[in-house]
């Protein structure tokens, strides 16, 4: 019914777009040359962050699929490439986020390297297809060629080898472009560009003590012929004379206890950094002391590492999506931290009700919160409280279930280990929001809430009740309240079990309260029962079509009578509660269910020919509202609607789900998608500008913020009683404040460089002076002629004013102004007052 339908509302303005949250770790981060940015991969688009207050500067936009490499210009160092698997590569000025020029190669790409010695060349990782049911790689150059257009066609592609590692760290360019090496399983492989020349060296699979000798990255020395390799078993390889290749030598570096990630020279090439799974970071002295330093608990494993041309900062990217800034001395600078989604999301996307914050899985054991205003990530809340330890195979705690209360006073988790095994260990822990330190704190933690794996949980939806009930394995639901402790007799809510719940021995697997929290509905596999929470009564029972049920859901609002929920069997169902009857179902494979708080609507994401369609619509209608065909290609586990601060207006009727709140989705591969529509980039465009500014009125940045305030003076100016004169055009503010006030700040030069040129902004020029002084002259010799004009000038005004009060109608006469006030009013018209202009406008 759904997809016969969805044709008759597919037609809008609306699509999907990034909205954050990507991964910045899955390339290595660059250092600009002055330190000052570090510029990473972040899905579709670059990344600029600021490496002294670890903000988000702005973002290089405009590939159409994941950004894959990114590598500075050689011959500028303001500038650079970016590769993405859309096929094209693409120059950019990245202090001003400028698209320079866009080089269009055809093929996917999948990593870029430059080099000085090769100028206008780049090279690239492509694809050669599947071989042996394997995909191979190959590694090309292309001469990018030089043209006024914005897009510029770029397929003459030279083949520099075609046996390389599908993965980039394998692949280095050494010596500043006199060679470049590249390692695939137990081979390595070094190509010299002036020779043209390819020398192979072969490693065992294992040596006499078992370990393996298989290659996971590779760097260059860029100051002296050495190659660095680093292996699965931990070792790290030092590879010296590989121009002869029987005569090559290799000395031995070992400290990690398993796979070597990455590996990075320093400019001096003086030191080796290394690092891997056990998050510490290892300093390597490359000279005959073999002297190394650590730097631990950095926190996830260690993927890549980097280091900035004047080789006084550092960047290590971790696994869970971090960048740690480290200066040379070994000191944590600073740390950008993006949206943490790991391999999974085993908790649901959540809303902080206070902070508005999106809650979800973040670092192992904890819960992170992440504004998606920002796109930044806020804080972490440990949830396990205790020390992770980074090594595979290790069974750990993880927290599985979270779910707040409508306020955001409470929080409940759930944390277990053991899943794979049968000795299953589990926790409910409920978290009282603090106003003191305005964050969650332990209020009650329960270690045997049930006697098997709780499957959900869910907080009763009104404000005056609080209530948690949670769904187990071990066939029972249970309802838990705060109340006082009966030993202690102390004020404090703790939380204990109110009620336990069954039916027929079947195993509960979803609970839902209804809008006014009058209703609870858990379903037991394929009955949907209704109970009274006041009484703890069975009010009825719902049968369906066979099939589990997977998701059940309360309508809201208007649509508050209707309950919704999917099966196993590929239905989506809907009941009328006033009726106890199906009111009607539908043929539909719905991954994700979610109703929308602020209004009726309800999202609906159904995975069907390796893509998934959106569907919006009403639980008491049977047709959609609105759908969106292929919105991904992977299925969508995890979505939440995120209420509006403002609600949008004049919205198209195919738009309108979207006036309270916002969609947001996660996708297998952890990319956070939402809808946008054009209305909403309108208004955000508009809201940029602030302020309608007439042409006529100087635009300074005080203005901006005045602005308002001066229209509503200008308004009261232009009655009848005030007639509006011809407005003189204003002098321009000062260009030097204008620079300082709309540059941000972190990316300005010291307070020292900006006093001098400030202040000799507001100084008057020496012409300037001398004309001042010359009209100074002329004005003391225009006074003494009005001086000699006003004593004979004040004895008509006092007799015409004696014949006035005679008369008795000195009242009536409007006061004229004295010889003296007329001087004052013309030395304040003849002063220059063109300083005050640079700082604030005067008024008209």
């Amino acid at each position: 019914m759904f997809r016969e339908a969805k044709n008759m509302v597919e037609r809008s303005d609306i699509r999907v777009v990034r909205c954050g949250g990507s991964k910045i770790n899955i390339r290595p981060p660059i250092i600009s040359n002055d330190s000052r940015f570090v510029l990473c991969v972040s899905g579709d688009s670059v990344k600029v962050y600021s490496t002294r207050t670890e903000e988000w500067v702005h973002s290089l936009q405009g590939h159409t699929n994941q950004v894959t490499g990114i590598a500075f210009n050689p011959a500028n160092h303001l500038q650079v490439y970016s590769c993405s698997a859309d096929g094209t590569v693409k120059l950019w000025d990245f202090i001003d986020g400028i698209l320079i020029k866009t080089f269009i190669i055809g093929s996917p790409l999948f990593a870029l390297y430059v080099s000085k010695e090769h100028e206008g060349v780049i090279f690239l990782h492509l694809s050669m297809g599947t071989v042996y049911k394997k995909e191979s790689f190959q590694l090309v150059s292309t001469h990018l060629p030089k043209s006024a257009d914005q897009e510029v066609e770029a397929k003459e592609l030279s083949a520099v080898s075609s046996h390389i590692s599908p993965n980039p760290s394998c692949t280095a360019i050494g010596r500043g472009g006199e060679y470049i090496a590249f390692a695939k399983n137990l081979q390595l492989d070094v190509f010299f560009f002036r020779k043209q020349k390819t020398y192979s060296f072969y490693l065992k699979a294992t040596d006499k003590k078992g370990a393996k000798n298989a290659f996971t990255c590779i760097a260059c020395n860029p100051t002296d012929d050495c190659i660095a390799t680093g292996h699965e078993d931990g070792k790290i390889r030092l590879w010296r004379n590989f121009n002869h290749k029987k005569e090559y030598t290799y000395s031995t570096l070992h400290w990690h206890h398993n796979a070597v990630n990455t590996l990075c020279f320093t400019p001096e090439g003086t030191i080796l950094l290394s690092g891997g799974i056990e998050s510490v970071l290892v300093q390597w002295q490359c000279g005959a002391s073999g002297k190394k330093d650590f730097l631990p608990r950095l926190g996830g494993s260690i993927l890549h590492v980097s280091a900035s041309p004047d080789g006084q900062l550092f960047c290590v990217s971790h696994s869970d999506n971090k960048i740690t800034v480290i200066e040379s001395n070994f000191k944590v600078s600073g740390l950008i931290q993006g949206l943490v989604t790991g391999d999974a999301v085993l908790t649901d996307l959540m809303i902080d009700p206070r902070s508005k914050a999106l809650v979800l899985n973040g670092k192992p054991g904890h819960l992170q919160f992440y504004s998606l205003l920002r796109d930044k990530h806020l804080y972490n809340l440990d949830i396990v409280q205790q020390e992770y330890i980074y090594e595979a195979g290790l069974d750990q705690f993880e927290v599985v279930k979270a779910v707040f209360d409508v306020k955001g006073s409470w929080l409940a988790t759930v944390e277990e280990r053991g899943r794979e095994s049968s000795d299953l260990e589990f926790f409910l822990k409920l978290w009282a929001f603090d106003e003191t330190t305005q964050s969650f704190v332990l209020n009650t933690s329960i270690s045997a809430a049930h006697t098997d794996r709780i499957i959900s949980m869910c907080f009763s939806s009104s404000e005056e009740t609080t209530m948690l009930v949670t769904t187990a394995e071990d066939g029972q639901f249970k309802a838990w309240c705060p109340g006082a402790d009966a030993d202690t007799q102390q004020d404090q809510n703790f939380w204990s079990c109110d009620f336990v719940g069954n039916y027929h021995n079947l195993k509960p697997t979803n609970c839902s309260f209804s809008a006014d929290s009058s209703l609870l509905a858990v379903s037991f596999q394929e009955v949907v029962t209704i109970w009274s929470p006041d009484t703890w009564e069975l009010l009825t029972t719902l049968c369906q079509p066979p099939g589990q049920i997977r998701e059940l859901c309360f309508g809201r609002l208007s649509c508050s009578k209707y309950l919704l929920g999917t099966t196993t069997n590929n239905l989506l169902c809907c009941w009328n509660l006033l009726t106890c009857a199906l009111e009607w179902s539908t043929s539909l494979e719905v991954s994700k269910l979610q109703p929308d708080p602020m209004s009726e609507n309800v999202a609906a994401f159904s995975y069907q020919s390796k893509h998934t369609d959106l569907f919006v619509f009403k639980p008491s209608e049977p047709l959609p509202l609105f759908t969106h065909e292929k919105v991904c290609s992977e299925k969508v586990h995890h979505a939440i609607f995120v209420p509006r601060e403002e609600p949008l207006n004049g919205c198209d009727e195919s738009c309108q789900w979207l006036n309270r709140s916002q969609l947001y989705f996660l996708t297998q591969n952890m990319d956070l998608l939402t809808f946008s529509m054009a209305t909403e980039e309108d208004r955000m465009l508009s809201s940029s500008k602030r302020l309608v500014i007439d042409d006529s009125v100087a635009v300074t940045p005080f203005y901006l913020l005045l602005g308002k305030h001066r229209q509503q003076q200008q308004q009261k100016l232009h009655t009848p009683s005030h007639p509006v004169d011809d407005k003189p055009q204003q002098k321009q503010g000062s260009v030097s404040i204008k620079q300082l006030l709309n540059t941000p700040a972190h990316v300005l030069p010291a307070a020292s460089v900006l006093c001098s040129i400030f202040v000799n902004s507001l100084l008057i020029s020496n012409t300037g002076v001398r004309e001042e002084m010359e009209s100074s002259d002329q004005d003391m010799e225009s006074e003494k002629e009005e001086e000699e004009e006003d004593s004979e000038g004040e004895m008509e005004t006092r007799d015409g004013q004696q014949e006035l009060r005679a008369q008795g109608s000195v009242d009536e006469v409007t006061p004229k102004l004295s010889k003296a006030q007329e001087r004052e009013l013309k030395r304040v018209r003849k002063t220059d007052f063109s300083w005050i202009t640079g700082l604030i406008v005067s008024k008209p």
